[in-house]
């Protein structure tokens, strides 16, 4: 049945966009160039409003994860990765559940799952926009109007498939690492650089101050005589980022750098040069920003469902138990206040967690066990298991000192299994932290972008090594 469920996907194949692999070995710098691009095509598409808006004084119940799902609200932006991402786990749940049968090792059959992964992200697009412009995120839809929302629709379907295929660009390998990645932690480094320095006046009860928590520090001892009450609404201001909002970004930055150096190092030697052996390094973080990535989408997905669900049905006792929901005083942000989706909901911060220990502590635990079990998962249906890279290790002709080839699995287990397991369950405790402590770009963001910015510094630091060593070749054979 599983290869009849992949071959259902063959007659969509030519009516998807795809990026060709590259016929020849992208030079480094060019990849940087292609990275460059990429990136620039999502920022300005993040700045471009969609056409057709009547208003966006609506309730936003994707508000607390755009950050970490790329997503900017009334621009081409706004689904961000989310499609991709769904699309992504639930063709990967399908998969190891030997639903859709798989061999990697086949190129049509490789071609059918990347095929069907992007249908499904163009469908699950088409879901997500209706399900947003048809409750009222962008204005009342008879004012808008059939024409209009059927344009409101197709420019976020549009946008997505754009986005998708910068992706497919970055992960055919034009460019470096994954759009995704790199798409999310711009998004964060965007967020977290105004809230630090804007200097936009925002209207507040005290009277008008700086949005950016660094900006208002010097902005307010210089403009008021009390320089401790100054200090204290710098510090403490609860409607805009404050200056202890900034203290708790900085220490998560530096909490998860520390805890990036983590890792155990595997011996291991080659069968065809019994001298020379390395290293094979076990990181904590071994899934990297994976569970966290595919936990908050699952997270926005049940919220998406929720907010539609109660806005036509909201007297219905089942739909007010997976989610009431309600707007914060003063704002446009539309936040769950009852229901499942309350309590998969993050802190609004340190005295919200503190006055409603209940609902942190499930929080909590939800997230953890959630993040713990995608990164167990992933390892699983990526490639990364204990028994897959054994496979590459004797592929390569390389075993684990101290250990035959047939015990290699056993002991890469004992490692590879806690590190996915407690590594995923790592970044969820951190994450959370970051949340109750109120850090600006909220937690899986931070974390999503220390990530990636460790990762990138990794290949640039490779690839200066693989330059000096190429450059001693050339030197040596002079």
């Amino acid at each position: 049945m599983g290869l009849r469920v992949l071959s259902f996907f063959k007659p969509f194949m030519a009516a998807l966009p795809e990026i060709e692999s590259p016929d020849r070995k992208i030079p480094f710098n060019e990849r940087v160039v292609y990275t460059g691009v990429a990136l620039l095509a999502y920022m300005v598409m993040s700045q471009l409003r969609l056409y057709g808006i009547q208003s966006l004084e609506s309730c936003d119940p994707l508000d607390s994860l755009r950050v970490v799902m790329a997503s900017n609200r009334g621009t081409l932006t706004e689904l961000g990765v989310i499609p991709i991402l769904t699309s992504g786990m639930v063709m990967q749940l399908l998969a190891g559940a030997n639903f859709i049968r798989v061999d990697y090792n086949l190129k049509e059959d490789r071609a059918l799952f990347s095929g069907a992964q992007k249908l499904f992200a163009v469908l699950i697009a088409i879901i997500q926009a209706l399900v947003l412009v048809f409750t009222g995120l962008y204005g009342d839809t008879d004012v808008i109007g059939t024409v209009g929302c059927g344009l409101l629709v197709l420019q976020l379907v549009f946008s997505s498939v754009v986005i998708m295929l910068l992706d497919e660009l970055m992960q055919k390998g034009y460019g470096l690492g994954s759009g995704i990645n790199i798409f999310v932690a711009a998004n964060v480094c965007q967020s977290v650089f105004w809230k630090f320095m804007s200097f936009s006046s925002l209207p507040t009860y005290r009277g008008n101050e700086y949005e950016g928590a660094v900006v208002s520090i010097f902005h307010l001892l210089g403009s008021r005589s009390s320089k401790i009450r100054a200090l204290k609404d710098a510090f403490y201001r609860p409607d805009l980022p404050n200056a202890m909002n900034a203290i708790a970004t900085i220490s998560m930055f530096a909490l998860t750098t520390y805890l990036l150096g983590f890792r155990v190092e595997l011996s291991i030697k080659s069968n065809r040069m019994r001298s020379q052996r390395a290293s094979y390094p076990i990181r904590l973080f071994y899934t990297s920003s994976m569970p966290i990535l595919l936990q908050s989408a699952l997270f926005a997905n049940i919220f998406l469902a929720s907010y539609l669900l109660y806005t036509y049905f909201g007297n219905n006792l089942i739909v007010r138990v997976l989610g009431v929901w309600s707007t914060l005083e003063n704002s446009a942000k539309a936040v769950p206040v009852g229901g499942i989706a309350y309590y998969l909901s993050a802190p609004q911060g340190l005295m919200d967690a503190v006055f409603h220990p209940v609902h942190t502590f499930v929080y909590g635990s939800l997230t953890i066990i959630t993040c713990a079990y995608l990164s167990k998962l992933w390892t699983d249906v990526s490639g990364s298991s204990s028994r897959d890279v054994a496979r590459q290790l004797k592929d390569q002709q390389v075993t684990i000192a101290g250990y035959r080839d047939v015990s290699m699995y056993k002991e890469l287990n004992r490692v590879i299994l806690p590190a996915a397991s407690v590594g995923g369950a790592t970044l969820a405790i951190v994450s959370v932290l970051a949340d109750v402590l109120g850090c600006i770009g909220t937690g899986p963001g931070i974390l999503i972008s220390v990530l990636v910015i460790f990762q990138y510094f990794e290949m640039f630091a490779r690839e200066q090594m693989e330059g000096n060593l190429s450059m001693e070749n050339m030197m040596a054979l002079q």
